[in-house]
């Protein structure tokens, strides 16, 4: 394999970066501090390319940089804030490449070109309160009632759920269906627009303060007979595929995260001075130090080996898995690790390692929990998932 990135993704990488330090650095501790989400900076990457990598060019995507495009850019705005990485998968891992793949010509024109300029603002809906990890167990359901959609139910932890302008949102549309998955259907909807969709936001949660959160709420919400995406009853299906490419984008935000933190800790080891000496040249903090660098570079060619396989055009679902699991462990263990070689210097806001601590542990969990993870790690090492 070649480990060397093609001049192309070089260039995107060095935007990205600049970017994060530019437009997003500079301001980062204050939108901390107050929540605050900018639409204007979502519309910004929008402007650069961001959301284009992976859609084709006739639906206003790049053209060039693929999988592995969408790979550095999440990982260099996560290095500055992981909550600005997440606009990667509202806009397009999420709803634009699942709707290209997915949807008919209508949607793709309608819907694709505006989330890859960011003019409009996505989401996706699956998680509900008593529904998580079991995906199938879900319990919104769509019924069709003449020529419409009739959709009843409530989705919890929806990133972007008070702001979206769009979104896909998985409903069961037969829920007497054996197994049960096959009874899942996709739509597009539009949460502003259709009347019986209702949205509020989480105002308190550990982390990601720049990224809004909110719940959705669906009564007697009426869809037109042309929102389905798809087929009918091959939700599941659907959901499994978009979530191999929003895995993906989740795993490379936490190598920004863990890329920041083992800065932050270098940095401060060599600075740092303690019974006369630099924190750096203390065993345990080098100890410290190797294992954050080791966990990091084997988290970020798994990550990689993923992104290289999709732009070959194959499958990568056991691959996606790996790297998010790793990628997730070894950024908690790295702001965990930079805190105690920052000591209180960590604990305090002097400092981002509190935040990249908050952050980093929505890996554990968003876009499937590690235990999730290795689920489908260990069906593929068994032999039990091809």
């Amino acid at each position: 394999m070649d480990f060397a990135f093609s001049e192309e993704i070089e260039l995107i990488r060095d935007q990205a970066r600049r970017f994060a330090e530019e437009r997003i650095k500079p301001l980062v501790e204050e939108d901390e501090k107050h929540h605050r989400f900018r639409p204007d900076l979502v519309r910004e990457m929008g402007e650069l390319g961001f959301f284009g990598t992976v859609i084709p060019e006739e639906y206003g995507g790049t053209g060039f940089g693929g999988f592995m495009a969408a790979v550095v850019i999440s990982e260099e705005l996560a290095r500055v804030s992981a909550s600005w990485g997440l606009p990667i998968n509202m806009q397009m891992m999420g709803p634009a490449l699942t709707i290209s793949m997915f949807g008919t010509e209508e949607q793709k024109k309608k819907y694709i070109p505006k989330l890859v300029t960011a003019e409009t603002l996505g989401c996706f809906a699956m998680t509900e309160p008593n529904t998580g990890s079991d995906v199938a167990s879900m319990k919104t359901n769509a019924r069709k009632e003449g020529g419409k959609w009739i959709v009843n139910g409530q989705k919890t932890w929806i990133s972007n759920a008070h702001v979206a302008d769009v979104g896909l949102l998985y409903a069961m549309t037969d829920p007497k269906a054996e197994p049960r998955h096959r009874g899942m259907t996709a739509f597009v909807f539009e949460p502003k627009n259709w009347p019986g969709i209702d949205a509020k936001p989480i105002e308190e949660k550990f982390g990601l303060f720049c990224a809004p959160t909110g719940e959705l709420f669906f009564e007697d919400a009426e869809f037109p007979e042309d929102a389905v995406l798809g087929e009918v009853g091959k939700g599941f299906k659907i959901c499994m595929t978009q979530l191999d490419a929003t895995r993906l984008s989740c795993a490379a935000r936490a190598l920004g995260v863990g890329q920041a933190c083992l800065e932050l800790a270098r940095d401060y080891a060599l600075e740092r001075k303690q019974f006369g000496r630099h924190l750096a040249d203390f065993q345990m903090i080098q100890s410290d130090l190797a294992q954050m660098y080791a966990e990091h570079e084997a988290a970020k060619y798994l990550v990689y080996k993923a992104a290289w396989k999709r732009d070959r055009g194959e499958r990568a679902t056991f691959e996606t898995s790996t790297g998010k699991y790793m990628a997730a462990e070894a950024a908690v263990h790295a702001a965990n690790t930079a805190m105690k070689i920052l000591g209180s210097y960590g604990y305090s806001t002097e400092y981002p390692v509190a935040r990249f601590l908050r952050d980093s542990k929505s890996f554990q969990i968003v876009e499937g929990t590690s235990n999730i993870q290795k689920m489908i790690i260990s069906g593929y090492v068994l032999g039990r998932r091809k």
